[in-house]
């Protein structure tokens, strides 16, 4: 047995199910944002938070590049902490890995 295709109408409810989650969950933050601590510890945590999901997300992969993506990053963080042009750092970062790539060959 085949399964039915998906219609026009259930393609909608499910964009519309799916935009209505992601914006209740925005919403839901606003509004607990408001109720949170404004000092003290929690606030110190809050504050280092995104550098923490940033390296989360990161740091799998530049490990996962070896060398490569190690010494990209080293250079991304230097010319951004020399130039204070995150802009000019990621092109730095991936002009780095373009050509590593190209030149031996990672695939």
């Amino acid at each position: 047995m085949t399964p039915a295709p998906a219609t026009d109408l259930s393609i909608a409810i499910a964009i519309a199910g799916a935009a209505l989650a992601t914006y209740s969950l925005r919403l839901g933050g606003l509004l607990l944002a408001e109720r949170l601590p404004k000092n003290g510890g929690f606030k110190r945590f809050m504050e280092t938070l995104p550098g923490t999901i940033l390296l989360a997300l990161v740091a799998p992969g530049i490990f996962s590049a070896g060398m490569l993506g190690g010494g990209a990053a080293l250079a991304t963080a230097l010319c951004a902490w020399k130039t204070r042009n995150l802009l000019l750092a990621m092109i730095v970062g991936m002009a780095i890995v373009a050509t590593g790539r190209l030149l031996f060959d990672y695939s």
